[in-house]
């Protein structure tokens, strides 16, 4: 099998297990809403910090402003669809625990599948990117895993059902990760830069926007979640200086 091919697998498997591991660590310290909160807010800044370090200052090296900024718009006008299409079934679906749980779980595996797309196009424009762009959602997703379960386990999904569910997060990132590099190894520079950002916009909305939204509902803001969102931004600055 192609080398490359490896690459992007063990890569797009880092995020689904660190949403699997921060499920885990939540069915063993069984955290209140307060502590949730903290967790998502440092995962909103981790995600602000890839976008903000790797993704765009690389972008803007290999292609024009002006595209960018399109792509970006039109990354995050497509998850405002795929949000609406949601909120419509939600409101259509059987109300109850189970309506619920299936709602978070769409959300999230959205979330997984921009992992997934930034991973793989990251790693068509180079493996060092592929793997700070991995190595910073890793860090997202352990918080992000910690409060699904939390989630799941408010909606009455039992243990053995929240655990295969998290589990399940690995199908969207490592489809859409293979799917991204094959389609843009083989790209100019420029479509690989603009599908980066492009998926960057979903990216942001997807995970800072449903984070921080459910970080707000679980618990009052305090000057702690400030912090949080600080060190998670920090944090990834930290290893992006280590691995660059």
């Amino acid at each position: 099998m192609d080398t490359g091919i490896l690459l992007v697998l063990g890569l797009a498997l880092l995020p689904a297990f660190g949403n699997f591991a921060g499920g885990l660590l939540a069915e063993w310290i069984g955290p209140s809403r307060k502590v949730v909160s903290l967790a998502l807010h440092a995962a909103a800044g981790i995600i602000l910090a890839v976008i903000s370090v790797e993704v765009m200052p690389r972008a803007l090296a290999g292609a024009s402003a002006w595209l960018l900024a399109l792509a970006f718009l039109g990354g995050g006008g497509l998850y405002l669809i795929i949000e609406a299409a949601i909120e419509r079934w939600q409101k259509g679906a059987p109300s109850g625990a189970g309506a619920g749980a299936w709602m978070v779980y769409v959300a999230v595996a959205t979330d997984l599948l921009a992992d997934g797309l930034l991973i793989g196009g990251g790693s068509a424009v180079s493996s060092q990117l592929g793997l700070l762009l991995a190595l910073g959602q890793v860090l997202a997703d352990i918080p992000e895993g910690f409060a699904v379960i939390a989630d799941f386990r408010d909606k009455g999904v039992g243990r053995a059902r929240r655990l295969l569910l998290s589990a399940s997060f690995a199908l969207p990132v490592v489809g859409a990760a293979v799917l991204a590099y094959f389609v843009l190894r083989a790209r100019s520079e420029t479509l690989k830069m603009t599908t980066l950002v492009f998926v960057a916009g979903l990216y942001v909305l997807a995970a800072v926007e449903d984070m921080l939204r459910e970080a707000h509902e679980g618990a009052e803001d305090s000057r702690w979640s400030a912090i949080s969102f600080l060190g998670g931004f920090a944090l990834f600055l930290i290893v992006s200086g280590g691995v660059g």
